[in-house]
This record gives C-alpha cells, sequence and structure tokens, in this order.
C-alpha cells in the first residue's frame, strides 16, 4: 500500500451504525451479506470480513433511530495519531476526547472527533489484526471493507475539510450541468477512493462498499442477495470513475450497501483528477448494464 497521507492516514477500518431493528440486520449482514459476527455485547453485534486482518469491518448498535454512529480510519503510529489530534485542536476542530488507549476489539491507540459536518470520525494506530484468510475461488463474501460516502448539503466544504485538515487526496469529480458538483472521491492510499462525498439534502450515510475476490465472486454475491429478495437499487454495472463494479441493495434499515470489485489503484501521484459528466451514461455504468441513474434512484441513497 504507497503512502500517500501526509498526516499518517492509512485506510478505512470500521464503520459503525444504529439501527432499530437490530435483530433483522444483524442477520442480513451475518446469513445473507456474508460477514463474520466475532463478537456481541447485548444489542452490540461486531461483524468482521473474513479476508480482512480488521477486528471488525461493521459495528451495530440497537438504538431508537437509524444514524451512523462513526467511521474509524487507521494511522501509521502513535506519533502519527498525537500529532493528528494536536493538529486538529489548534485548528479549532471538537475532539471528543485526547488520544489514549482504546477500549473496542484489538485495543490500539486513538481519538475522536466531529469533522465539519458534525459526524463523528476516529483514527487509531496499533489495533491488533485478526487472523483472516485469502478468499477462495467463488467464495462470494466480502473480502474487506472498500469505502464509504457520506451524503453533504455542501460537499466542497466537505471535501476541503478532508483534503486540508485530514490530508485526503481528490481522485475525482462527478458533476451535472444542472446540479453542479455531484461527488468527490477523495482517497488517503493508492485505492482510488476509501471515502466520497456525496451532494445530499442532509448529513447523513449514503452507502458503505464492500470489495469481493473479483468479477464471478461479485455476481454470484449479487445473485444470492437479489433471490432472497432484497431490494437492489441499481446494478450490476461498471463506473467510470474508479473503474469498479457496483450493486447497490437497500438493508432492513434502508441503508444502502454496495457489493463492488476492482477498484482502481492509483499508483503515481502523476494523475490529475478528473471530472466526469453525469449526462455520459457511460460515466455512470461503463458496461450499459444498470438501469440509468435516475432521481428515484438517488434518493434511495438520501437516507
Amino acid at each position: 500500500m504507497s503512502h500517500l497521507n501526509e498526516f499518517g492516514i492509512t485506510h478505512l477500518r470500521h464503520v459503525d451504525l444504529a439501527v432499530p431493528d437490530y435483530e433483522s440486520q444483524r442477520t442480513f449482514y451475518k446469513d445473507l451479506w456474508g460477514l463474520t459476527e466475532v463478537g456481541s455485547d447485548g444489542k452490540l453485534s461486531y461483524l468482521a470480513a473474513e479476508g480482512s486482518p480488521e477486528q471488525y469491518i461493521v459495528r451495530l448498535r440497537e438504538a431508537p433511530e437509524k444514524r451512523l454512529d462513526l467511521i474509524a480510519f487507521g494511522a501509521d503510529s502513535r506519533e502519527s495519531v498525537d500529532a493528528l489530534a494536536e493538529r486538529l485542536g489548534g485548528l479549532g476542530v471538537t475532539l471528543v476526547g485526547e488520544p489514549d488507549g482504546l477500549q473496542t476489539a484489538g485495543g490500539g491507540y486513538g481519538f475522536r472527533f466531529f469533522d465539519v459536518d458534525g459526524r463523528t470520525i476516529e483514527v487509531s494506530a496499533d489495533v491488533e489484526t485478526r487472523v483472516h484468510r485469502p478468499i477462495e475461488e467463488r467464495e462470494a463474501i466480502p473480502v474487506r471493507l472498500s469505502h464509504a460516502v457520506m451524503n453533504s448539503n455542501d460537499i466542497g466544504r466537505t471535501r476541503d475539510f478532508y483534503a486540508n485538515v485530514l490530508g485526503f487526496t481528490l481522485s475525482d469529480t462527478l458533476w451535472g450541468e444542472h446540479m453542479g458538483e455531484m461527488m468527490h472521491f477523495m482517497r488517503c492510499n493508492d485505492w482510488h477512493h476509501s471515502l466520497a462525498i456525496a451532494r445530499g439534502p442532509h448529513t447523513s450515510l449514503h452507502h458503505v462498499s464492500f470489495e469481493m475476490r473479483g468479477l464471478d465472486e461479485y455476481m454470484r454475491g449479487t445473485g444470492r442477495v437479489m433471490r432472497a429478495g432484497i431490494k437492489k437499487i441499481w446494478g450490476p454495472g461498471r463506473h467510470a470513475a474508479g473503474d469498479n463494479t457496483f450493486t447497490y441493495f437497500l438493508d432492513p434499515s434502508g441503508n444502502t450497501m454496495e457489493y463492488t470489485t476492482e477498484l482502481e489503484r492509483i499508483t503515481t501521484d502523476e494523475r490529475h483528477p478528473s471530472v466526469y459528466d453525469i449526462a455520459d451514461p457511460k460515466t455512470q455504468d461503463q458496461w450499459g448494464t444498470a438501469d440509468p441513474m435516475s432521481e428515484f434512484i438517488a434518493r434511495d441513497s438520501f437516507n
């Protein structure tokens, strides 16, 4: 993994969700989506990907209303964690707490803060890795957490926060003649994006994406979830920005979840961000196999 981020942020660790229908969500992720429950505590469930060294990639919590609890990123060292916390404090960013030992699975050292839209973000180092394994041919379960996309009603401001304050690099932008900038794809390593910011009516989760082993496993997983009667929003298809495949589903709480594979790796800094016009059908789907993007599809991911 090439190291791009000047403040030592290395990768996306996990996404934590609060859900009103905890048991149906837990069953969905364990029995259908292909994650492994590695721990539970009352109405909390920790779900790992068999192919990922992360202790868990999704945490579910029962709550009266659904919400995004937390997005967690890894850092390369305790020193980077301390330096980033000091930097954020100096810039007036609200810290939830000072860097300290984490009380979650795998331990580690980190801190949490509120981003420019009020989301809770965690950055941590020295978290123990989990025993994981290569995903086998035709095994249609997630290898790892690919990326998280967040809705913002001011995507330029949110992009600038992640770029200027946290050191993320802009990879590409989606743009429309009538809507202006629609989505910014941002990276902290050589994956095309670990984070993206979508234009939405309010601050919320847009979707969470899970990387599959390859095209065959991606299609087998897509078919399994479709056959189970889960609402498919969009796909299967292949985006232009990031060059990755996509199938989007609504989980039982109405959060959008994606299976993807073959996300682009950006291995040099010579590449300049591109602006993709959403009026070109190949921007949204190079293959032409997915329904054209519409306001109805888009609305499903406003949360």
